[in-house]
């Protein structure tokens, strides 16, 4: 072993007992590494930061992006409400449930498709009575498994791809994961759904702090808008939607007048107003499902369909200047651009007209209004915003054209019309042009941590590489498999890749692990091509630990889970993977 090689080696290692430390946020140890390796003359100062501009960090930033807008414009959402069933037996919900989370994986980033699946899942087990744990774990495996499908569903893949390319003169193309991946993936689904949700814990989640039953709730308007769905329909028969939404109607206003009661048997016509109490998320998915407007909403350009708005809470303390005042009295729709949408009162309903209702010292205010504006107006207003309090405005009426220009990008990408990177770009140019997408969201959309990370440990690996250390471990593993057959010392690869990446971030896994796999490849004289896709795989196993992968982070506080509740359904899903897996790789991508 060279000196070089020992010093990466031992730069390495510390980052990783950094990494599985967790004291330490893995984007400064990775930068803090890659300046070490610098200054020491181990990386080339003009190569320290070529990593940044490398196409695989571009693809991964670009991914999470439209996974952004492609949640905003709500043909995610759509699709996810079909299939939510509170009443459907346990082991259906997971299956379907994980079907739908390992699709949307594949064509969205992982992360963003268990983001949005979450919610429904924990609104469907508070609905059927049962443990939220019996399910958010099987999900979040579920969707950890259908990023393998694609080259964009998970960042391995994209790693793997890009370094195929520099190692071999070719990348991955977007499907060449998919018979590997589509494998795993049923296999794996079927067994959370039959068996694995039986191995976990039924612990329950902490229940959320409330100052009584009806804290939190808001009564807001919802306008019926020309063309709505709900025109000449009863208020009674848009209950069931009102209850799968989670909100109650209660009442109605037609002509500026509440009419009396609940107006259950009222038909609705163009203009009337539903008056609706909920929390904000049920209120907006309601009128989406509703087709419903708000009041003042063609001040938003165009409405719900408008770019950018934001629900936001904000409590009222006294000496604000909503105390003692309406929305109506302050002009807020016409000098400020923002409605206010609900007022929760200590959950005491009130029948005025909410832009006409005398704003009290702790009412928590519904802001609705463009992003960038709506801190300013809160400033202004000397309303106190609420931290968690925030709730993005779907756009459902351009979701067609969101999978439109998603799809022509990727079958572009495909037939080689362009690299992926540039046809996701033109995707979220595209997005931003039909206002799915702020300018602050493209920023907020991406995990900069990952990406420094990526930037940081590719000029490393590129190093341990180039110094011959890389090499230095696949002979180490060949020479303890002497012997064996090749397929024994894929297995032996993929079993190390999965261990490290239920310890560390899987792209720091991957970035090692690749260039071992070719190495191991090239000394037994075969196709690397099934040692690459089989790091691939193993690198998105992370089912051991809830830090082995993000999902299975997001997940632990819902599901009310400990550190060691992962592996008991895990280790059976790993063995099973690699089970799947060997042989597919084997008969698609032959030795």
């Amino acid at each position: 072993m060279t000196g070089d090689q020992m010093f990466l080696f031992g730069l390495f290692g510390v980052a990783f007992v950094l990494f599985v430390w967790d004291k330490v946020r893995y984007d400064l140890v990775a930068f803090a590494a890659l300046l070490i390796a610098v200054v020491a003359g181990h990386v080339k100062p003009e190569s320290a930061f070529e990593g940044f501009g490398h196409p695989a960090v571009v693809i991964i930033a670009l991914v999470l992006i439209v996974s952004r807008g492609l949640v905003n414009s709500g043909a995610v959402e759509r699709i996810a409400r079909l299939v939510v069933a509170p009443d459907r037996a346990l082991p259906a919900h997971i299956g379907v449930m994980a079907v739908v989370g390992a699709a949307l994986s594949a064509v969205i980033n992982n992360v963003a498709a268990l983001a949005l699946l979450m919610p429904l899942d924990l609104e469907a087990a508070a609905k059927a009575k049962r443990a939220a744990a019996l399910t958010l774990m099987p999900l979040s495996f579920a969707t950890i498994l259908g990023g393998m499908i694609t080259l964009i569903g998970t960042p391995p893949n994209i790693v793997i791809a890009q370094y195929r390319a520099r190692a071999l003169g070719e990348p991955f193309s977007m499907f060449d994961f998919a018979p590997v991946g589509l494998a795993v993936s049923v296999v794996g689904i079927a067994f959370v759904a039959l068996v694995g949700w039986r191995l976990i814990p039924s612990r329950a989640r902490p229940a959320p702090l409330a100052s009584g039953e009806d804290a939190g709730l808001y009564v807001a308007e919802a306008r019926v808008k020309d063309g709505s769905k709900s025109i000449d329909m009863a208020v009674r028969d848009l209950y069931p939607l009102a209850n799968d939404s989670d909100i109650a109607i209660v009442g109605v206003v037609r002509r500026g007048n509440r009419l009396p009661g609940f107006s259950r048997n009222e038909t609705l016509a163009k203009g009337d107003f539903l008056v609706l109490e909920g929390d904000p998320k049920s209120i907006e998915t309601f009128m989406g499902a509703a087709e419903l407007d708000f009041s003042g909403s063609e001040k938003h350009e165009g409405g719900v369909a408008g770019p950018s708005l934001t629900l936001v809470e904000a409590i009222v303390p006294d000496g604000s200047r909503m105390v003692g005042r309406s929305a109506m009295d302050l002009r807020l729709q016409y000098r400020h651009g923002v409605t206010l949408l609900g007022v929760s009162r200590k959950g005491k309903r009130f029948r005025e007209r909410v832009r006409k209702l005398k704003i009290e010292p702790g009412d928590v205010l519904l802001l609705l209004g463009a992003a960038e504006r709506i801190a300013e107006i809160a400033s202004w207003l000397k309303v106190l915003p609420l931290a968690e309090g925030q709730t993005r405005m779907l756009q459902r009426g351009k979701a067609t054209l969101a999978i439109g220009a998603f799809v022509a990008a990727i079958a572009a990408a495909v037939f080689g019309l362009v690299t992926l990177d540039i046809a996701l770009g033109i995707v979220v140019v595209a997005y931003v042009l039909m206002g799915l997408l702020s300018g602050t969201e493209v920023y907020e959309a991406v995990d900069w941590r990952g990406i420094v990370l990526l930037g940081s440990l590719i000029p490393l690996g590129q190093a341990l590489e180039d110094t011959g250390g890389t090499q230095l471990i696949a002979e180490t593993i060949v020479a303890n498999t002497h012997g064996a057959p090749a397929w024994v010392v894929l297995a032996v690869l993929m079993v190390i890749t999965m261990t490290l990446s239920d310890f560390l971030n899987n792209v720091a896994t991957t970035l090692i692990a690749a260039p071992i796999g070719v190495g191991v490849a090239q000394s037994f004289g075969v196709n690397p091509d099934p040692f690459l896709i089989g790091v691939a795989v193993a690198a998105s196993c992370a089912f051991l630990t809830p830090i082995g992968h993000k999902n299975n982070t997001i997940i632990m506080g819902p599901g009310g889970y400990a550190f060691g509740d992962y592996w008991r359904m895990g280790i059976f899903l790993e063995i099973l993977v690699l089970v799947v897996a060997i042989p597919t790789i084997l008969f698609v991508w032959p030795l």
